[in-house]
């Protein structure tokens, strides 16, 4: 029995859930709070750039207003296989996202690292949503020597 290990987030946004499914499925949307540079292959691979590096995410499944699953197909070793989740669900004014950077294999110092930037970005998705203008990288919360 292997043991992995996920970076959580939750986050409220006062938005309809289909705003912030929107900002989550679409390359426009996408580019919008999470990094600039990023596109979708012929296959269907989203594609996000960073610098330095970047991510190939497959998607795996979606659910209008509800869910959306990414596989990581390409990217730090650390990262290849992990899942990345956005359940959404309705509370009040909010669209809670419950997040999950989920199937690390092991505790490592960049997992610590990640979970910052994540915390970043999703606070960018909250802000694009709100109020139409996000900070994706490049203009991103610089955290450390790794960006």
């Amino acid at each position: 029995m292997s043991i992995t290990m996920d970076i959580l987030h939750r986050v409220g946004v006062i938005a309809e859930p289909s705003e912030v499914y929107s900002a989550l499925t679409t390359i426009d949307g996408l580019a919008a709070w999470w990094t600039r540079d990023t596109s979708a292959t012929d296959d269907g691979i989203l594609q996000f750039r960073f610098i330095p590096g970047g991510f190939d995410m497959k998607v795996l499944d979606t659910r209008p207003g509800e869910l959306v699953l990414w596989e990581v197909v390409e990217g730090p070793a650390e990262w290849i296989g992990t899942h990345v989740r956005f359940d959404l669900k309705r509370e009040d004014e909010f669209t809670i996202i419950l997040f999950r950077h989920e199937g690390w294999r092991e505790e490592v110092e960049f997992m610590n690292h990640c979970s910052t930037k994540w915390a970043t970005f999703l606070m960018s998705l909250k802000k694009f949503v709100e109020t139409g203008k996000g900070e994706p990288a490049p203009d991103d919360v610089q955290i450390s020597n790794w960006h």
